[in-house]
């Protein structure tokens, strides 16, 4: 019997556009479950058409609950419906990062087959609160049809700021888990700002996801690690998550971040290294 999987997705965008990034990992996903899309963004019902085949329900309109906000109302959606049994896993994925850029069933696969409750790609190992990093959580039958759950998606509410989010519903999620007698895995355990700074590194220990902040991170200089990964994974991938970030930061900065100019290259390492050394010293 196949597994039957539930994602819900949270997304965001701040030009008010499905772009082919997106497309492309709610495609990605629908080949391996039903999928339910939830935007704190006011997009166009011309625009949500573009993704129309890949999901069984989209819904946009800015709430300001970040994702945790969308994960509520997606799983909201499920439960009104009344299709939550139906599933084995619901996952809750956010679109802060780019990709799959590896073939996503062998990492769910792994996941499922953990002897844990709630499980995700990437555990931060924080020494007070270690978790499972927000953007990809899943979660079995005794997680996600349980009260405590339902109690605690359900009171996701606007926060002041981001860390009172992750501390509240990241943190908090992974804490639950364990207060109410379950376990959590990951398949990666990543420190710090590692997730956003090892790029090629990642790829190469098989991370599917790119985060999208790396674009943006250290004055450029990870351009070269994002184009070699660009490089290395299939075209379709590559082209859908150029586009999608040609959209989200300008095409003249994308062009400008993935150049092979060694000289530009090593300008703007120089750059961030002084702008690093005058604010933080050695």
């Amino acid at each position: 019997m196949k597994s039957k999987r539930l994602f819900l997705i949270a997304g965001y965008s701040a030009v008010k556009k499905i772009d082919a990034s997106l497309i492309y990992m709610l495609k990605s996903l629908s080949f391996c479950g039903d999928v339910i899309l939830m935007l704190d963004s006011d997009i166009s019902k011309e625009e949500l058409d573009k993704i129309s085949s890949y999901v069984i329900h989209v819904h946009a309109s800015r709430h300001g609950e970040y994702d945790f906000g969308s994960y509520k109302r997606a799983y909201q959606y499920a439960k009104d419906k009344k299709i939550l049994k139906e599933y084995d896993f619901v996952y809750m994925i956010n679109d802060s990062v780019y990709g799959p850029i590896k073939d996503i069933k062998p990492y769910l696969q792994q996941m499922e087959s953990f002897d844990a409750d709630a499980f995700g790609l990437v555990c931060n190992p924080n020494k007070d609160h270690p978790h499972i990093q927000s953007w990809f959580i899943g979660m079995r039958k005794t997680i996600f049809l349980s009260r405590w759950f339902d109690e605690f998606i359900t009171s996701v509410t606007k926060q002041p700021n981001k860390g009172a989010i992750t501390r509240l519903y990241e943190q908090g999620f992974s804490k639950l888990v364990t207060e109410h007698g379950g376990n959590w895995l990951c398949i990666y355990t990543i420190s710090g700002r590692g997730i956003y700074n090892n790029i090629k590194k990642l790829y190469k220990h098989g991370l599917p996801f790119i985060k999208k902040v790396s674009f943006t991170r250290h004055n450029g200089s990870l351009g070269k690690e994002i184009y070699y990964v660009m490089r290395h994974i299939n075209k379709e991938a590559s082209t859908a998550i150029i586009s999608g970030a040609k959209t989200t930061f300008g095409e003249k900065y994308i062009s400008w971040l993935l150049t092979r100019n060694p000289i530009k290259i090593f300008l703007r390492n120089i750059k961030y290294f002084i702008k690093k050394l005058f604010n933080e010293g050695l």
